[in-house]
Parts: structure tokens; C-alpha cells; sequence
């Protein structure tokens, strides 16, 4: 299996494959090849910035001569004007590496914007928001930063890193029980150590669930009076997540019933890119 590394590196050889293509005709026919100058990231709206350390990745790929002086870091709350990093050396490689480098930085920093806000809603209590595996194809590892970077939680990065047992698991493998006996039969079978969390519909499979011994109860599409009553029953025997059509504006209703997590797809599949522009220093 690929590392983090591995994938964004990918990830980068695509995005240049599909922008940059056999050249940046505009820019070779235009810059001579020896010219040398500068470009800034200059922010132009509120928010949470991220993205700076993979920018430092696409600088590197394309020219490792590129050398980046940053001024805000990955994380640090950003407003119009702040200028995040410089970038000098040849003009020709500033101008191709421009728009995957913003692409990125654009994504990221919207991600992580909206994170802040859904966090920042729950302050005061436990409960932290969690994303899901509603990501941007190919993209999954830096928008799942951005959520770390924002304040949020990482649930599981993909299908490989932890068992998830939802409803149609549990109909075809004939119940709850059945289900989380073989997916314990299966990871000792592996060897593999993966937390087990179970989605559940009602009070009876909640009961189902906790004499199961799982790691994580998921309280799919709850109301907030359902949940209440749901933690009440669970009594701290496990780790609470609240899943299902959770906005902004009832969040915190989930957050003070006493759950652990809220998975929130929103985070990564909805999201508007932070403006920002990289610009000439003359």
C-alpha cells in the first residue's frame, strides 16, 4: 500500500500532467529562459490558512531550485492582504507551478476555514467534528489535512483503516451479532488491530450493539431528542458518533447531548476555496 507521501507525490505528477501538459506555451514563448524574479501568495480573504507545506511540495517537484521563504504557517488565522510566502527563481517555473500550487492551497484553506467554524460551534464541550470519505477523488490526504489543520478530526482515511459495519453490512451478514463476530474472526485471521464501529438505526440495535462489545456506536440520522436518550442508554460503555444530515445550525444540539463525534460530510464535499493570488513582485 502507498504512503501518505507516495500518494500526494501522485497526486502532483497528475496535476501537472493534466495542466502543464508538453509545456506552458504562453510562458515559453514569453519569458526567456534565464529570467529570474519573485512571486507572493497574498490572501485576499478572512480565514484559516493551509496548504503551505504542500506548496513547498509542488515548488520542489517541478524545480528544485524554487526557493520558498514563508511568512504564515499552515493553520494561523488569515486576512485580506497578509502575505503567507515568497517564491523566487526562474520566472518560467513560477508560472507553470502557479495554478496546481493555488489549486491546492485554495482547497485546503477553505477546508480548514470551514472546519474552524463547525469546531468553534462545539467550544465548551467534548464532542469534535469528524469528516468522512466525501472527498475529491485523488485528493482524499490533503483535504483530510485540512480538516486536522482547521481543528477537526480525522475519522477513518479509507476503507483499509478501520471496520465501519453499517446498515447493509448488517443485513446481508444476517445481524449485528453475525456481523461484528466475523469482522473480529477476520481481523484476527489478518492480524490486523482495527477498531470496529457499528452504525446503528435504533434503541434495539444500539442494546444489540453494546452486548457486540464494539468500539463505536454511530447514531445514524438521530434527532437530537433520539441521541439524548441513545447516550443516556450507552452510559459511557463506548465511543458516541452522531452521523446523518447534521448542518451548522443544529450541530451544537448534537454536541451538548453528550456525544463524542459528529461526522460532518459538508467539511470536504461542499466547500468554497479561500481566495488568495500569487503574484509578481516587481
Amino acid at each position: 500500500m502507498k504512503t501518505k507521501d507516495e500518494l500526494i507525490d501522485d497526486l502532483l505528477t497528475l496535476a501537472f500532467a493534466e495542466d502543464v501538459g508538453d509545456g506552458d506555451h504562453t510562458t515559453l514563448s514569453t519569458i526567456p529562459a534565464d529570467e529570474r524574479g519573485i512571486q507572493r501568495l497574498i490572501v485576499k480573504e478572512e480565514g484559516i490558512l493551509a496548504g503551505v507545506e504542500i506548496a513547498r511540495k509542488v515548488f520542489e517537484k517541478f524545480d528544485p531550485e524554487l526557493k520558498m521563504t514563508v511568512y504564515i504557517s499552515d493553520g494561523a488565522h488569515v486576512k485580506p492582504g497578509d502575505i503567507a510566502f515568497e517564491v523566487e527563481g526562474s520566472v518560467r517555473s513560477l508560472l507553470q507551478t502557479e495554478r496546481v500550487m493555488l489549486n491546492i492551497m485554495q482547497r485546503m484553506s477553505g477546508i480548514a476555514t470551514q472546519t474552524a467554524k463547525y469546531q468553534q460551534r462545539l467550544e465548551g464541550l467534548k464532542t469534535k467534528v469528524l469528516d468522512t470519505r466525501k472527498t475529491t477523488p485523488g485528493m482524499r490526504m490533503l483535504e483530510k489535512e485540512a480538516v486536522r489543520i482547521g481543528g477537526g478530526c480525522n475519522h477513518r482515511i479509507g476503507l483499509f483503516d478501520m471496520i465501519l459495519i453499517k446498515d447493509n453490512h448488517v443485513d446481508f451478514a444476517g445481524g449485528i451479532r453475525q456481523a461484528v463476530e466475523a469482522a473480529r474472526k477476520y481481523c484476527a485471521e489478518k492480524g490486523k488491530e482495527l477498531k470496529i464501529e457499528l452504525e446503528v438505526r435504533n434503541e434495539d440495535e444500539i442494546r444489540q450493539a453494546l452486548e457486540a462489545g464494539v468500539d463505536r456506536i454511530m447514531l445514524d440520522n438521530f434527532t437530537p431528542e433520539r441521541t439524548r436518550e441513545a447516550v443516556k442508554l450507552i452510559n459511557g460503555q463506548t465511543e458516541i458518533e452522531s452521523s446523518g444530515g447534521i448542518t451548522l445550525d443544529t450541530l451544537r444540539d448534537y454536541g451538548e447531548c453528550g456525544v463524542d463525534f459528529i461526522s460532518v460530510g459538508a467539511l470536504t464535499h461542499s466547500v468554497k476555496g479561500l481566495d488568495m493570488s500569487f503574484k509578481a513582485v516587481k
